[in-house]
C-alpha cells in the first residue's frame, strides 16, 4: 500500500539538532506540570538528605520526553546518565557489567524496559531494592552465588507499554509517572523555543500551524519544524509563516489534525474493509503491510483514541462515528451505531 512512513517510526535515528533541542533543567522542561511538581519535591528531598533519587518509571506514547526527562533529573542531581536500550541487554553479564561500573549516585536509563528478558529483569530486583548483585558462578550442584555490593544509583525505566512490565519490577520503582499528550499551547511554546535554538525564523501563526498538526507530541513538533524550515528556505523567504507551514505539511500529507498517510490508511481499512470492526490489530497490520501490529499499537492507535476516532475493546478495534465523519463516508450498520 502506498503511504508515507509515519514520522515517528525512525525514532531512534536522531536528526540534526535533536540533542541540542533537549532542555537541560527541570525549569526549561515544557509541559507535564503535575509530574514536574512531584519530581521537584522528590529531587529537593533527596538532595536535603544527601541520598540518591528513588527509582523512576516513566510511561506513555513515544516522543513525549521520557528520555529527556531522565537526563534532566540526572542534571538536577549533578550526576551523569548512562543510556541503554533494553533489547541490547542479551546476557546477565551485560547488565552486571553496567551496574558494577556505575559511579555513586549515577543514573541508568533503560529504554523499552518492558522488553528486558526475564532472566535479566530478575537480576534487577536485588540491584534496585538492596543494591546488591547476585552473580551465579559455575553450574549444577557446585554452583555458588556471589553477592556484589553496588554503589547507590537511580534507575529510570521508560516504556510505551506499561501493561507489559511484570508486577515485581513495577513494584520496585519508587515513582511511577504517566506522561500525557501536550496541549497545542504547550507545543506552540516548544516550536518557538526550538526555532530559537536552531536559528529558524518562525512567525507566531506558523508556530501555531505546526503545533496544531503535532499530535500532542514534542518530537513530532520538532520534526515538522525542520521540514517547514527546509520548505521555507527553498520555496519561500526563509520565514515559516502559516501559509508556508500549511503548504509544507500538505506536501508531506499531514492534515490539520496531524493525521498522515498511515493513519488514514488505517482508518480506511477499519471503516471500509472491516466495516468498522471489531477487528484485531494483527489483522489490521497484515492488511496494511505493517508487520505484527507493534507500530500500529505504539504510533497510530494512541492518538486515534485520543481524538476519539478509535475504541479498543476486548473484541478488537472499533471505529467511532467521528472516524466515519472524518473520512466522509456513512457508518456501517451495526451494534455500535444502532
Amino acid at each position: 500500500m502506498d503511504h508515507q512512513r509515519h514520522p515517528d517510526l525512525d525514532a531512534f535515528l536522531p536528526e540534526e539538532g535533536e540533542y541540542t533541542l533537549r532542555p537541560k533543567r527541570l525549569g526549561e522542561y515544557i509541559g507535564q506540570e503535575k509530574i514536574k511538581a512531584r519530581l521537584e519535591i522528590a529531587l529537593q528531598a533527596a538532595q536535603m538528605r544527601g541520598e540518591v533519587l528513588d527509582h523512576v518509571l516513566l510511561f506513555g506514547p513515544p516522543g513525549l520526553g521520557k528520555t529527556t526527562l531522565a537526563h534532566v533529573l540526572a542534571n538536577e542531581m549533578g550526576v551523569s546518565c548512562k543510556v541503554i536500550q533494553a533489547p541490547a541487554l542479551e546476557k546477565k553479564g551485560d547488565l552486571a557489567a553496567i551496574l558494577t561500573n556505575l559511579e555513586e549516585g549515577e543514573f541508568l536509563f533503560i529504554d523499552e524496559i518492558h522488553r528486558l528478558p526475564a532472566a535479566i529483569e530478575e537480576l534487577l530486583y536485588s540491584a534496585m531494592e538492596d543494591r546488591k548483585l547476585d552473580i551465579l558462578i559455575g553450574q549444577g550442584p557446585s554452583a555458588q552465588t556471589l553477592k556484589v555490593d553496588l554503589r547507590p544509583f537511580t534507575l529510570v525505566g521508560a516504556t510505551t507499554r506499561a501493561g507489559l512490565i511484570s508486577k515485581p519490577l513495577h513494584d520496585r520503582f519508587g515513582m511511577v509517572h504517566r506522561l500525557d499528550y501536550y496541549s497545542r499551547a504547550e507545543l506552540t511554546v516548544i516550536a518557538d523555543r526550538s526555532a530559537k535554538v536552531l536559528k529558524i525564523e518562525l512567525a507566531a501563526e506558523g508556530g501555531v500551524a505546526i503545533a496544531r498538526r503535532s499530535r500532542g507530541t514534542p518530537r513530532i513538533c520538532n520534526r515538522l519544524l525542520r521540514r517547514c524550515r527546509d520548505y521555507a528556505e527553498v520555496k519561500g523567504q526563509g520565514i515559516i509563516t502559516s501559509d508556508i507551514a500549511d503548504a509544507c505539511l500538505k506536501l508531506h500529507e499531514v492534515d490539520d489534525l496531524g493525521l498522515d498517510g498511515l493513519d488514514r490508511d488505517y482508518l480506511e481499512a477499519l471503516c471500509g474493509k472491516f466495516k468498522g470492526g471489531p477487528v484485531g490489530v494483527r489483522t489490521l497490520a497484515a492488511a496494511l503491510g505493517e508487520g505484527d501490529g507493534g507500530a500500529l499499537e505504539d504510533l497510530v492507535e494512541p492518538y486515534l483514541m485520543q481524538i476519539g476516532f478509535l475504541d479498543r475493546t476486548q473484541q478488537g478495534r472499533r471505529a467511532t462515528e467521528a472516524a466515519y465523519s472524518y473520512l466522509g463516508i456513512k457508518p456501517s450498520i451495526g451494534p455500535l451505531f444502532k
